[in-house]
């Protein structure tokens, strides 16, 4: 009796669900501070109404091809991005907060690389031109608020750029997360002194990790014989819905298999602030991981093209590597979505039937 006195007592200092309405508290509080130090120019671009439908868009292109709502991070202070990291930092776990700077940080560096091509003479100046003109860089990526968190029940922000879409919804003590868009290019660093640098190297390895552990049998299940997609199926502007479920399903794995698989659900669900993670964990195994399909496309090695996807009732995961225009396995695009819940659909749905009735 006093080991599982110990061990509830254990789990209780390890998640506690009042703590999740502190941390909205504390991004809340961030927040404001944020629209404090705007300068009214500045509040003009970054504030902007809850039903702005930039706040219900969503696109991973950079922003030379596809402009933004919002504020620059370049035309901010540094206080300002100070604030900004402060938010992040509240929202995401230490993982998602890594991720979601390196990939902005790859901006700079994908700069470099094409700059060091320039100065060599591999392309010439018409393709240096458009290269530049994609305005890759950390400077380029946009934070917009939707609503006013001073006043109003229902609020947002959005932080994105090339490769990166964060999209959090408050609604009173409810909250979604989704669409998560996270990307890389390239996928792997392969020169200067950050060769070897994967910033979504767990995602990849345990989709292949996950492909290796299937029998001839599942695998006959699980890979699908067609072309790897150059970009995830419900890419934003694809207009594609994954509404069959296809690949092999949960309860046909072994229960080592279902451990890799609850590893790649983890990978992208614990990007998020730990109790906020273990609250939407929690609803995935609710539903049943019996219940999740695993489909992959392409060769079960890093270096070749490969697309995976895991479907569940509540939820869509897609990783693909084989992005850019040069469709090379060194170029993820990833995304974790909740089914009938993104941007606060299902919960804003229901608050407005009951305030109509």
């Amino acid at each position: 009796m006093k080991k599982v006195i110990v061990i509830l007592f254990t789990l209780n200092l390890i998640y506690q669900p009042g703590k999740s309405q502190e941390i909205d508290q504390e991004i809340k509080k961030t927040v404001i501070t944020f629209i404090d130090s705007l300068t009214p120019l500045q509040q003009k671009r970054a504030l902007l109404q809850f039903d702005d439908t930039a706040r219900i868009k969503w696109n991973n292109l950079p922003v030379g091809l596809r402009a933004r709502a919002g504020i620059s991070i370049g035309s901010m202070n540094d206080r300002q991005r100070q604030l900004i990291h402060r938010i992040l930092s509240a929202s995401l776990s230490s993982q998602g907060y890594l991720k979601a700077t390196s990939i902005m940080h790859l901006d700079n560096l994908i700069n470099m690389y094409y700059d060091s091509l320039y100065q060599r003479k591999v392309f010439d100046d018409k393709v240096y031109q458009f290269l530049k003109d994609l305005k890759w860089s950390t400077q380029n990526y946009y934070f917009a608020i939707f609503g006013n968190p001073k006043t109003d029940d229902s609020w947002g922000y959005k932080l994105e750029g090339h490769h990166l879409s964060l999209n959090f919804t408050f609604h009173q003590k409810t909250l979604s997360i989704t669409p998560m868009f996270v990307g890389t290019d390239p996928a792997e660093m392969l020169l200067s002194e950050y060769a070897g640098w994967r910033v979504l190297g767990q995602e990849e390895d345990l989709g292949i990790k996950l492909l290796a552990s299937l029998s001839p049998e599942q695998k006959k299940k699980a890979v699908v014989s067609a072309e790897v997609p150059q970009d995830i199926i419900t890419a934003a502007e694809s207009g594609k819905r994954l509404v069959d479920y296809w690949g092999i399903k949960g309860s046909a794995l072994d229960k080592h298999q279902q451990g890799i698989l609850q590893g790649i659900i983890r990978e992208f669900v614990f990007n998020l602030e730990y109790d906020k993670a273990v609250t939407e964990y929690d609803k995935i195994l609710k539903a049943g991981i019996g219940n999740i399909y695993f489909g992959w496309i392409g060769e079960g090695e890093e270096i070749k093209a490969h697309y995976y996807i895991l479907n569940g009732p509540t939820f869509i995961i897609e990783f693909d590597n084989n992005g850019g225009p040069q469709r090379r396995a060194n170029h993820i695009h990833a995304i974790w979505r909740e089914k009938g819940n993104e941007y606060g659909e299902d919960v804003l749905k229901k608050h407005y039937q009951a305030d109509h009735k």
